[in-house]
């Protein structure tokens, strides 16, 4: 019998057992804390998440995606809530496109519960991984309630623990030539979750991600199933206009009142329900190898990235279908896959490390920023004239499988040339969807 370890079930963990199982494997899960699915978790718990094309695909190679569409709400665009209260919508892609607000929770419970349906897997909860034999595929395992020590070994392990990988820490670390970062970025984020109105209705559009753009912060929100939305409030732990200066119910209260008015109206209690949700930070963390005897990291264990580009989830799940492919290629040879595996997928986890980080900086101060649009709105056209010449960026990323890294590089250039355009024209505003500029674009990327 083929047998795997998995050190942490969260999203990408339950996913890839569900993928193991499918290959004969035996498999056996060990997560640090107890079972979510007995544990009252509220949809505000967490961050809500945006699934798209790339998770999408990772799901359905393994046929699981319809149990996820099931509990998916589909978001076709952003909503702009400026100081005035005025709303302007941004599509995210073509006719048809959207991206999905899903529950952490909601997915990784349907995940577990599919995976040990096959009867191949089961999952072991308050186990703490304190050490891990990279060479030999032991881990090492602490009961954190009854204290029980035990070890487990089998043919592989794959550390999908998060960013804060206990496998990563404990034995990758370790290694001679092991190369690590971890940057935490100036902001932090709370959430709120705004409840649905008394009928169960939602208070505001559901099919879209809304955001409120203030600059150097910004309070955004997905919607819930059951009418309410998580909403997330990122901005500098220090400073002027900082988490720093909301330490009492009054100067929330303010806060709210004159920065975001038409979110105020729906929820005047927000101070009253500001520390519901801890404040929480925002790191980086980059490493590598990725592999290591019979052991592999996968998802954040092995490129944790911050939520700006609403891929790390996505990222994670196609580490799963990048894997899946791999094991297929070399007819499950480790060592080989394993060494693809990394070489393929570091390049593209950095790339989405850098996108989210950019998209970080763009959602913050650009999208209200009207050159800024009009360049999207540009950029729109152009791609709707010559589809085989240009995809933007956000379109790459999101809505096609394009490799992270090239997306990256490509979307680069592709702001280098718009910029280079827009300052040929002094009426750029008037004549932006003219002959004139779209040949001035071409002569460019020629």
């Amino acid at each position: 019998m083929k047998t795997a370890s998995i050190v942490g079930a969260g999203l990408v963990g339950s996913l890839w057992a569900v993928y193991l199982t499918k290959a004969g494997y035996k498999v056996q899960l060990f997560e640090r804390r107890p079972d979510i699915r007995k544990a009252e978790i509220s949809a505000g718990k967490s961050i809500n998440l945006a699934l798209s094309t790339r998770g999408w695909k990772a799901l359905d190679t393994v046929g699981v995606g319809d149990a996820v569409r099931e509990i998916a709400i589909p978001m076709s665009g952003r909503i702009m809530h400026d100081l005035e209260s005025n709303l302007t919508y941004q599509p995210y892609g073509k006719e048809g496109q959207a991206i999905y607000s899903v529950s952490r929770g909601g997915v990784n419970a349907r995940m577990m519960d599919i995976a040990e349906a096959t009867g191949q897997a089961e999952i072991f909860y308050n186990e703490k991984c304190v050490g891990t034999d990279l060479e030999n595929g032991i881990v090492f395992l602490e009961n954190s309630e009854t204290g029980k020590k035990w070890e487990v070994k089998s043919d592989v392990v794959f550390a999908s623990d998060g960013a804060f990988s206990a496998v990563r820490y404990n034995a990758m670390q370790k290694l001679d030539r092991f190369n690590y970062s971890q940057n935490y970025i100036e902001d932090g984020y709370r959430e709120i979750l705004l409840p649905a109105n008394e009928d169960g209705s939602y208070k505001l559009d559901k099919n879209a991600l809304h955001i409120w753009p203030r600059g150097r912060f910004m309070l955004i929100a997905l919607p819930n199933e059951d009418g309410s939305f998580t909403c997330t409030l990122f901005m500098p732990f220090n400073g002027p206009n900082s988490f720093k200066t909301l330490t009492s119910k009054e100067a929330v209260d303010n806060f709210f009142q004159s920065t975001f008015p038409d979110f105020y109206t729906m929820m005047p209690n927000i101070a009253d329900a500001w520390e519901d949700h801890p404040l929480s930070s925002l790191a980086i963390v980059r490493c590598y190898p990725w592999t290591h005897g019979k052991t592999a990291l996968m998802g954040d264990a092995a490129h944790a990235t911050v939520p700006f580009y609403g891929q790390g989830m996505n990222c994670g799940f196609e580490d799963c279908s990048v894997m899946w492919e791999l094991m297929q290629k070399h007819n499950e040879d480790w060592p080989k896959v394993f060494e693809e595996y990394q070489q393929l997928r570091k390049p593209d986890g950095d790339g989405v490390q850098d996108l989210s980080l950019h998209n970080y900086y763009v959602m913050r101060d650009y999208v209200g920023d009207p050159k800024f649009l009009l360049q999207k709105k540009i950029e729109a056209h152009f791609s709707e004239k010559h589809p085989e010449k240009w995809l933007p960026l956000y379109s790459q990323v999101t809505f096609s499988h394009i490799r992270y890294s090239e997306a990256w590089k490509t979307g680069q250039k592709q702001d280098a040339i718009m910029k280079n355009v827009m300052a040929q024209f002094e009426d750029i505003e008037n004549v932006w969807n003219s002959e004139a500029v779209e040949n001035a674009i071409l002569a460019e990327l020629n």
